[in-house]
């Protein structure tokens, strides 16, 4: 069996709600601006790299300070696309993202990991920016969270972006996880039983996850509806125990 996390020298760092490891390389290295992010459960790998060349390691941060964070920078974007009448363009740069988000590992773990340091985030993103032909504006804006070490918020930025661009065409988004993905008509029919509670369009922002095994959870603002097979496990399971 291979040795444990700890055994190759690895550090826990535990705060509520999170549990990093940090790799020797990095080791006794401080933040200088408090707790930025970290996976929930991060494994940073070894590597031949100097704590020094890195800047800043993440190691925590809780997903308020996240979210915040990329409220901030959802705002300054829309701001900057309204005011150039380009939220079209803006629309599709979100689109672009989240696809790459979904599709590509190495995406996630270049906008996650604190083994990159600032100027490699930095060029990385640049390059993606530039082959996905993305906004000027979105470009500079992810170059600069390259530089404060804030690419960890980009998927909680896009989601922001979503409800900004939503409102301003009198939508709604509604958050959609299901076990498989819903085809054309599934999600034309979910946003029109929707559409009735909300009292305006719905766009769909579906997410796979196959542990729900069946049915669906839906988030339409403050309402969580909740119909996946394994919350109904859980809750028989719960039943069961009480019972015993």
């Amino acid at each position: 069996m291979g040795r444990t996390l700890r055994e190759r020298g690895f550090k826990a760092v535990a705060t509520p709600g999170w549990l990093c490891y940090i790799a020797p390389d990095f080791d006794g290295l401080r933040p200088r601006e408090g707790l930025a992010s970290c996976p929930t459960v991060a494994i940073f790998p070894a590597r031949n790299v100097r704590a020094q060349d890195c800047g800043r390691v993440d190691v925590s941060e809780p997903a308020s300070i996240s979210t915040g964070i990329a409220q901030r920078y959802a705002t300054a974007v829309f701001d900057l696309a309204r005011e150039g009448d380009d939220l079209a363009a803006l629309t599709s740069d979100v689109e672009a993202l989240r696809a790459a988000l979904a599709e590509s590992a190495e995406f996630r773990d270049l906008i996650s990991s604190p083994v990159y340091s600032r100027d490699d985030q930095g060029r990385a993103i640049s390059a993606i920016a530039g082959k996905m032909g993305l906004t000027q504006t979105m470009t500079n804006v992810l170059g600069l969270m390259a530089s404060k070490r804030r690419l960890f918020a980009l998927p909680q930025m896009l989601r922001a972006l979503d409800e900004k661009l939503a409102e301003a065409r009198g939508e709604v988004t509604a958050d959609v996880t299901t076990a498989k993905p819903l085809s054309d008509k599934q999600k034309s029919a979910l946003a029109a039983a929707l559409k009735e509670s909300a009292g305006r369009e719905v766009k769909i922002n579906q997410t796979v996850d196959e542990s729900l095994i069946g049915g669906l959870v839906v988030k339409l603002g403050s309402k969580m509806i909740d119909t996946s097979i394994r919350s109904k496990l859980q809750a028989l399971q719960n039943t069961m125990k009480e019972v015993g």
